[in-house]
């Protein structure tokens, strides 16, 4: 039995909420002048700001994109394709480093 596949939108909003959780903030992206930017820039608590870009499993990064990705590079920012849900949790248990501290929030956060 193949498992349902998870659309890019729940992988975005997966994203954001992860982000969240993290306590940064995961902003929408768009660049009119500049086809193939990433999806989102998270900016995370410790001061790192990150271009990420969003592909359901089994996607593909359009030649624009792979542009996009090679510049990021180039100028040595942050950059990275999550295609998964597990491939976010694997890139934020990297950087958070508030996740051995038990949240103190007074409601509950669900995932998406």
């Amino acid at each position: 039995m193949s498992k349902p596949r998870v659309n890019e939108s729940n992988i975005e909003k997966y994203f954001v909420w992860t982000v969240e959780r993290m306590g940064g903030t995961a902003y929408k992206f768009r660049s009119p002048n500049h086809r193939g930017v990433a999806d989102r820039i998270a900016c995370l608590p410790d001061g790192s700001v990150w271009f990420v870009e969003l592909k359901a499993d089994g996607g593909r990064l359009a030649p624009l994109q792979q542009l996009f990705a090679m510049r990021m590079k180039t100028l040595k920012q942050n950059y990275t394709v999550l295609w998964t849900k597990t491939e976010i949790d694997q890139w934020a248990s990297r950087l958070d480093h508030t996740k051995t501290t038990p949240s103190r929030s007074s409601t509950s956060v669900t995932a998406p």
